[in-house]
């Protein structure tokens, strides 16, 4: 099976009713971090603002932000908290045009492929009892395509750190050049790094998964160790680490954020503590990614689907799309995903650790 990027179909703003739709209405913010009443917020899909009598798209979106037209006619979509005074806002509920807003939902719907008449059929949602091979196929083909095309970004949980064949396989995914940015928590790291210098994670054996004597320690320990080495980086060089997650993303220059909560240990030197210093990191990363893998992580994921529009527009103009996958063990994760409006994610229904061996093999970097 070849990949084949589908081709974007833009709205044809030459219907009367574009035509006769009028600009969009804007409001000057009056206050730092708070939007004019009646601001529009954006979806994950592309958007267009009519502008001077001109239909233009806002190149770079994400969901529950405002849409700002600066003084050079540039259209920016900006988290409301970063709003400043004397921003111009662009105002209006509707999706239609008919306030000169017009959000594309179908830019990516083949229009030979009709749906199904049929409104009642089983196995609309994805559970256990879904079967992934072609969805697992389909991944194969994407990530080939990405590792010469686009940028991957992983969202990583800290249940890869617990077993040793998942993390021997994210490191064969890091060395074969599927890995181009990868954000987690506190967790992952510390607990990959663990497994690294004691062959642990949380005082389990990652192999075997026995308990070791004063295994609670472990975690705590290496935490120790890289706060006294001052990086994670120079962690892996004191300690001569030679195997794991951290230690092929550090050996092979791909950049990371780890961003912590409230019930962290340390935490690692790199984990932004501070909130939304920490979502700007992650939205700094999966900028101009163009497939997004997020595995055993609920917050994470919501929180990384929120940032990620379902288009991207490319440096030669095209608009292509953003892949997005969400793979948890727990089905309420990945349909709380779909709830929170990520209508464009993937979503698959099994633990990481077989996910990711599966990946490694089908790609045969394993």
């Amino acid at each position: 099976m070849q990949f084949e990027m589908p081709s974007y179909i833009p709205p044809t703003f030459a219907d009367r009713a574009f035509a006769d739709a009028p600009n969009a209405k804007t409001a000057v913010v009056e206050t730092d971090g708070v939007a004019p009443r009646g601001y529009h917020s954006t979806s994950m899909y592309p958007e267009y603002f009519k502008i001077n009598g001109q239909w233009r798209l806002a190149e770079e979106s994400r969901m529950d932000s405002s849409v700002v037209l600066r003084p050079n006619g540039r259209l920016d979509v900006v988290e409301n908290r970063n709003l400043r005074a004397g921003d111009s806002v662009v105002l209006g509920r509707t999706e239609d045009g008919s306030e000169g807003i017009f959000v594309h939902v179908d830019g990516f719907v083949d229009p030979g492929k009709a749906s199904s008449a049929d409104k009642f059929v089983f196995r609309q949602g994805r559970s256990r009892e879904t079967a992934f091979a072609r969805d697992y196929d389909r991944l194969f083909e994407l990530l080939r395509y990405e590792r010469e095309h686009g940028k991957v970004v992983w969202v990583m949980g800290p249940a890869f750190a617990f077993d040793h064949d998942a993390r021997f396989a994210m490191q064969r995914m890091v060395e074969a050049g599927y890995v181009d940015g990868l954000m987690a928590g506190n967790a992952l790291a510390t607990h990959d790094l663990e497994g690294a210098m004691l062959h642990t994670a949380l005082g389990q054996d990652i192999y075997t998964q026995e308990s070791v004597p004063n295994g609670h320690y472990n975690h705590l320990d290496v935490i120790n160790e890289v706060r006294r080495s001052g990086s994670i980086p120079q962690f892996v060089e004191d300690h001569d680490i030679r195997d794991g997650i951290m230690y092929s993303i550090v050996k092979n220059n791909v950049p990371f954020v780890l961003t912590g909560s409230i019930r962290d240990d340390g935490p690692l030197p790199e984990v932004v503590g501070d909130a939304y210093e920490g979502q700007g990191a992650m939205r700094n990363m999966i900028r101009n990614a163009t497939t997004v893998i997020c595995l055993a992580t609920m917050l994470h994921t919501i929180a990384t689907g929120n940032m990620v529009p379902s288009f991207r527009v490319l440096e030669d103009g095209t608009i292509r799309p953003v892949y997005f996958y969400a793979v948890d063990a727990d089905e309420f994760v990945v349909n709380k995903l779909i709830d929170r409006g990520s209508l464009s994610a993937t979503t698959i229904v099994t633990n990481v650790q077989d996910f990711i061996t599966i990946v490694a093999r089908g790609l045969g970097v394993w």
